[in-house]
C-alpha cells in the first residue's frame, strides 16, 4: 500500500510518498498551507493511489503534544472529510531541523520532513 506523509505547518506542509509496497519514503512536493491545501492533498492521493496518510505528531522536548497539534488535528479532520483513507500519527521532532542538517535548506526541506516522519512509520509498521 502506498502512504502519503505530511509535515503540517502554519505556512508550509511537506509532503512524502512512498513506494507501491509502502517500503520506501520519497520527498514529494511543498505546499502552501492554505484553503487549498486538503484539496491538492486530495488529488494526490487520488492520483498516486495512496491507502493512507501519515501525519506527524508535533512534540515538545519533554515528548508532550505542542500547540500545533490543535492545527493538525483539525486539518486533519479536514482530510477524512475530503478523502475516506485511514490516518496514522508519527511522533516528529525536530524533522524540518534534520532534514536541513542533512542537506541545505532549500525549496524541498519540509517535503525531505515529510519524508523522514514516513519513513519512521513505515519502519514501525
Amino acid at each position: 500500500m502506498r502512504y502519503i506523509g505530511i509535515d503540517y505547518g502554519t505556512q508550509k506542509i511537506g509532503l512524502a510518498l512512498s513506494d507501491e509496497e509502502g517500503s520506501f519514503a520519497f520527498p514529494h512536493a511543498v505546499i502552501k498551507s492554505d484553503g487549498t491545501a486538503v484539496k491538492v492533498i486530495a488529488d494526490i492521493c487520488r492520483d498516486e493511489r495512496v491507502g493512507g496518510m501519515v501525519i506527524g505528531r508535533s512534540l515538545n522536548y519533554e515528548r508532550k503534544e505542542n500547540a500545533l497539534m490543535k492545527n493538525v488535528f483539525s486539518f486533519a479532520e479536514r482530510l477524512t472529510e475530503e478523502i475516506h483513507l485511514p490516518i496514522f500519527y508519527e511522533d516528529e521532532v525536530l524533522t524540518t531541523r534534520e532534514a536541513s542538517r542533512v542537506m541545505a535548506k532549500d525549496s524541498l526541506t519540509d517535503a525531505r520532513a515529510a519524508a523522514l516522519i514516513l519513513e519512521s512509520f513505515l519502519n514501525h509498521k
